[in-house]
């Protein structure tokens, strides 16, 4: 499939439809996730939509990209955008253990919310445990939509190993929240009295002595204590987690898969591409950033090495005459200089027409030698044809990968975003981003 009959990916009607309320951008890391979220923000609220941009990046660049000098897990106004309308940019940086405190403190008392946030085990899960972050995405993305501030939420996804992570994380997490070891955990406090204190010391002192063993004796209480406190809690985040399943699968949610031209990259583009459609969640497209052009794409890699080699070889021939105009005996002589100081002390002699001071003191010599050490134009233009050669393999390797990946989803629509000299550290260059982005489509 070529490029000419891959459908486009037209940005701005889908940031300009009002029915579109999420824009999730997902991807594998390091593909620009959190720049094209920025970038699609600003564009957004340029456009007149009250929009907000939820990232999860650890580097923190987007808010220094935004003018703001840190980003948390409260929405914060982005000053200088050049809005139409009612539009505005409003950005956070999601904080997992605060999304995670706020869950607690809304959904339990006061003294059993101070029991939970105290207890060592608790810490741990809500600082670090594996889904966590993803988890708390997904909370934060429901808590959003819920206040309906804003009508368009952009969501940057964790920077995690795979982009499938995503989705699947939080499932893991209700599965460990709400499966069979925390109910076994949770058995003896919901039988209670005597009956209870029975089945812990009967039922559960094999286990518990075993774990005692294996994990610490103190951090398997740790771990009853909280199981314990949360008893209330569970079921709330299972529901809430599916809730928030069923909101991505909504006809007002876009997914953006956000790739670079690269095997790794793309590979895992295709399989979330997938993963998609099995979960039959709306994909908008694939943004492709980075992508390479040329402006003298017809002069191909072959043909410019072939260039610069006849150039070099030139240059390795046609040497000067030398002192072969010396030792040839049809040559006359060289008149005798009417200089006898000239001729005496040749290297006093001064050309009148010469820029060089005869009063410097610097050495002649150094100046030949820098004249004779200059690249020839030859040498300049071959150089360049080699640069070339190599921006067109690039484009070719690019190619190549972009055809594999369309041949195998050829439905998907796709913009390029067409590689930037430097980092984005900027509005203005977040602005081009943008540009870009609405239009990859047509120029792709």
């Amino acid at each position: 499939m070529t490029l000419d009959t891959v459908p486009l990916l037209d940005i701005d009607p889908l940031i300009d439809d009002p029915a579109t309320r999420i824009i999730v951008c997902c991807g594998s890391g390091g593909v620009g996730k959190t720049t094209t979220a920025a970038a699609l923000g600003v564009r957004a609220a340029e456009r007149g939509r009250r929009a907000v941009v939820l990232t999860i990046d650890p580097a923190r660049r987007l808010a220094q990209s935004m003018g703001i000098d840190s980003l948390d897990n409260i929405p914060r106004r982005v000053d200088g955008i050049k809005a139409t309308g009612d539009g505005e940019l409003h950005a956070m940086m999601l904080d997992m253990k605060r999304t995670f405190d706020e869950i607690v403190e809304a959904h339990a008392d006061a003294e059993r919310a101070r029991a939970i946030l105290s207890n060592p085990f608790y810490q741990s899960l809500s600082a670090g445990f594996a889904g966590t972050q993803e988890y708390m995405a997904m909370e934060k993305l429901g808590q959003l939509r819920a206040r309906d501030e804003w009508d368009l939420i952009i969501v940057d996804t964790p920077p995690s190993r795979s982009a499938l992570d995503f989705l699947d994380a939080p499932k893991r997490l209700g599965s460990f929240l709400d499966g069979k070891f925390i109910r076994l955990l949770m058995a003896p406090a919901k039988v209670g009295g005597r009956a209870g204190m029975k089945f812990l010391n009967v039922g559960m002192s094999m286990m518990t002595g075993t774990l005692g063993k294996l994990l610490g004796g103190q951090f398997l209480r740790d771990v009853q204590t909280f199981v314990t406190a949360m008893d209330t809690m569970f079921g709330g985040f299972r529901t809430r987690a599916d809730a928030t399943y069923r909101l991505l699968q909504a006809p007002g949610t876009a997914f953006l898969v956000v790739a670079a031209p690269e095997r790794d990259a793309l590979r895992e583009a295709a399989y979330f591409v997938e993963r998609l459609a099995a979960e039959e969640m709306p994909l908008a497209g694939l943004v492709l950033n980075r992508v390479h052009h040329s402006g003298a794409a017809r002069l191909s890699a072959e043909r410019a090495l072939a260039a610069a080699e006849n150039l070099e070889d030139d240059r390795i021939v046609d040497q000067e005459a030398g002192n072969e105009a010396v030792r040839d005996s049809t040559v006359a002589p060289p008149e005798p200089t009417a200089d006898p100081v000239s001729a005496a002390h040749p290297d006093s002699a001064v050309d009148p027409n010469s820029a060089v001071d005869p009063d410097s003191t610097a050495d002649p010599d150094s100046t030949v030698d820098a004249v004779s050490a200059a690249p020839t134009v030859d040498a300049l233009t071959a150089g360049l044809l080699r640069l070339h050669a190599e921006r067109m393999r690039v484009l070719a390797r690019e190619q190549r990968t972009r055809d594999r990946f369309t041949a195998l989803h050829p439905e998907v629509a796709v913009a390029e975003v067409a590689a930037l000299p430097g980092d984005v550290h900027d509005l203005a260059g977040l602005r081009t981003i943008g540009d870009r982005l609405a239009t990859g489509g047509s120029s792709a």
